[in-house]
């Protein structure tokens, strides 16, 4: 009964044939210590992230594979994942810049 269980698992685990980029949460460390010109280069950075992305989730002969090997559930779940985590990050650094930032123009 176990056995159908752990492969579905391993097999929506291991499927994912691109390679997305992983955005961390903003530390505390970093919001303690960031400045306006910090963050300015943070959010520049996450903006690059998320075209990265977008980029690596465009067709090509991965998608195809991912595809076959299972229907591109793998890889529609990591290029959700690493979405979501980009956005969360960028969300938080525009957060970090309006209170910081308030008195001076971007």
């Amino acid at each position: 009964m176990h056995k159908p269980v752990t492969l579905i698992a391993l097999l929506l685990s291991g499927c994912a044939l691109k390679q997305y980029p992983q955005s961390a949460n903003v530390s505390d460390a970093e919001a303690q210590t960031y400045d306006c010109a910090a963050l300015n280069h943070e959010i520049g950075k996450s903006q690059s992230v998320q075209q990265q992305i977008g980029k690596t989730g465009e067709f090509d002969a991965l998608t195809v594979l991912g595809f076959v090997g299972d229907f591109g559930i793998g890889n529609g779940i990591a290029k959700a994942s690493a979405s979501s985590k980009a956005t969360a990050r960028l969300e938080q650094l525009q957060k970090l810049q309006s209170v910081r930032c308030a008195h001076t123009a971007t």
